[in-house]
Parts: structure tokens; C-alpha cells; sequence
């Protein structure tokens, strides 16, 4: 083929191909809900067996947003991820690819395991964590005006000395960002008190694992589902 058809090709293709891609989206104007889930490994249900287990999936499966059948749900939440990176990486992801109707976040547990793990300055990282959340639900009520969002805060560690103080700020931190966007925020700490076997750090040969069991898992799901259904 000689280059002067070439480029009028290609850019028959491109349009031909651009226009077969947008109508295979199935979640543009269909009408179905759109749950994503954000956050750190708590969010992923990590520790959780199978990791269907977790939270988000409990949510979804239960129907607590939408019937399966009229709901598209993804999960974007990362072990491991801090309120930085779900700023950065989750957000833009939530806002360009994926726009939900429904967002589920839980963010923040990397941030505090860097001050209890002593690897950077509380007052650093208290700092990061309220502008980061200020600016997630900021990113996502200015994108995504229409979209319902949930926030958890965090359960304390009565295994790891020192933690509850730490963990009593970034809920407090958590609560008041929150309550500035409108945003409701699903209890998980009141929950856990005094509770046992919800947390896989009881367990022997657990180590310091702090995720949640299934039964936690459960606990977690429950308390968003109950502002979820009185919001």
C-alpha cells in the first residue's frame, strides 16, 4: 500500500475502531450501579479466606447496594497502599476509568504503621494523612458529584503498645474530613472494642498480622451496611 492511502487508513481505523470500543462499555448509561471499593489492604481483604471474604465483596454479595445482578463492582484497593498512593494511583482510576456510583474507601493502616513502626515522624505523617484524605474526598466530590461515598475508620490493636493513641487520632482525623464533605463514616472501632476473634493477631502463629478474620470482615461489612441503609 502506498503512503498516501496510508495515513487515510489508519485514520478510518482509528475512528472505526474508536467508535466499536465506546459501544462496547457496558457500564456507560445502563443504568446499573457502580460499586468501587478504595483503599489499603483492609479494603482488599487481605487476610481474609478466600479474599472474597472481605468487606467489599461482603457488601456486594449481600446486595447492600444494588441486586447482584443490576450492580457492576470492582475493587481497586491495594495492600500496602498508603493514603498517598490512594491519592494518587486509586483516585485518578475511580475519576477517568472506572466513574462509580458507589464508593466504599478505607484508607489510612500504612500511614499508621509507619509511625508504630517507627520508620517517620508522627507529626509528618498525621499531617500527610489529613491533607491526602482532605484531598481524596475532594478529587472525588468535585469528579464524581452524584456518586454515594463511605468511609471506615479504623479498630484499635490492643496487642501493639502505643497504638490506640495513634489510632484515636487518625479516627478523629478521619471523623472531622469526613463530616466536612458530607461523607458518613461506618464505625468499625466501636465495633471491635472489647471483642475477640476478630482480629487474625490473636490467633498463634499469627505474628503481628493485624488484618481482620472473617468474623472481623463481617463485623466491618456490618457497619457499613448500617449507614449505608440509614443514610
Amino acid at each position: 500500500m502506498s503512503k498516501k492511502y496510508l495515513v487515510p487508513f489508519v485514520i478510518a481505523f482509528v475512528v472505526a475502531f474508536s467508535t466499536v470500543t465506546r459501544a462496547e462499555i457496558p457500564w456507560v448509561d445502563d443504568g446499573n450501579t457502580r460499586y468501587l471499593a478504595l483503599g489499603d489492604s483492609i479494603a482488599a481483604g487481605y487476610g481474609a479466606i478466600p479474599v472474597t471474604q472481605g468487606y467489599p465483596y461482603l457488601l456486594y454479595q449481600g446486595g447492600v447496594f444494588d441486586t447482584i445482578s443490576n450492580t457492576y463492582f470492582a475493587n481497586a484497593a491495594v495492600p500496602g497502599a498508603t493514603s498517598k498512593h490512594v491519592l494518587e494511583g486509586q483516585v485518578p482510576q475511580a475519576i477517568e476509568a472506572f466513574p462509580p456510583s458507589v464508593i466504599t474507601l478505607t484508607v489510612g493502616g500504612n500511614d499508621i504503621l509507619k509511625i508504630l513502626d517507627g520508620v517517620a515522624s508522627p507529626e509528618v505523617v498525621i499531617a500527610e494523612f489529613q491533607y491526602n484524605l482532605v484531598a481524596i474526598l475532594s478529587a472525588l466530590r468535585t469528579s464524581l458529584p452524584d456518586a454515594e461515598i463511605y468511609v471506615s475508620n479504623y479498630y484499635s490493636i490492643p496487642s501493639i503498645p502505643g497504638s490506640d493513641q495513634i489510632i484515636a487520632i487518625f479516627n478523629s482525623i478521619i471523623a472531622g474530613v469526613s463530616a466536612g464533605f458530607g461523607v458518613p463514616v461506618a464505625d468499625v472501632n466501636s465495633r471491635f472494642n472489647g471483642q475477640r476473634g476478630l482480629l487474625l493477631i490473636e490467633r498463634n502463629n499469627a505474628g503481628l498480622n493485624v488484618h481482620p478474620t472473617n468474623a472481623g470482615y463481617r463485623v466491618i461489612a456490618k457497619a457499613f451496611e448500617d449507614i449505608i441503609i440509614t443514610d
